[in-house]
């Protein structure tokens, strides 16, 4: 069970770093630097993989941990936001993809502290 709660806190983790990154590199590609959008791109597809990881393990941790069913449902309602936030960036749909981005920055640092501060369940040794 502890190995599972430290794969979902570090797959958060590193969802919200890549998360984050994203935002960085639009920045320094909007700043001129037209290399970033190729960075940008690349990122795009390492963000959603650790998710992915995040999304296993909580719903690892809820079925057959008897944990909270929370960290699933908030990890499946960030894939579908990302799923969207990486059709309007292939779109190039600006207006909708800033946006987005934020508020996936937001949702995903929330479930970060979330998974960190919430005492999960731990089962008892043997």
């Amino acid at each position: 069970m502890n190995g599972i709660i430290w794969t979902l806190r570090l797959s958060a983790a590193g969802h919200l770093a890549g998360v984050l990154m994203q935002a960085v590199l639009a920045g320094l590609f909007a700043t001129g630097d037209v290399d970033m959008l190729a960075w940008h791109a690349n990122n795009a597809v390492l963000t959603p993989a650790l998710l992915t990881v995040q999304w296993g393990a909580a719903v690892l941790l809820w079925r057959p941990g008897r944990g909270p069913g929370w960290p699933a449902l908030a990890s499946t309602a960030l894939i579908a936001a990302e799923t969207v936030q990486i059709g309007l960036g292939t779109d190039r749909s600006i207006a909708m993809h800033i946006p987005l981005g934020t508020l996936l920055f937001g949702a995903s640092a929330l479930v970060t502290v979330w998974v960190w501060r919430t005492p999960l369940p731990r089962r008892a040794e043997s």
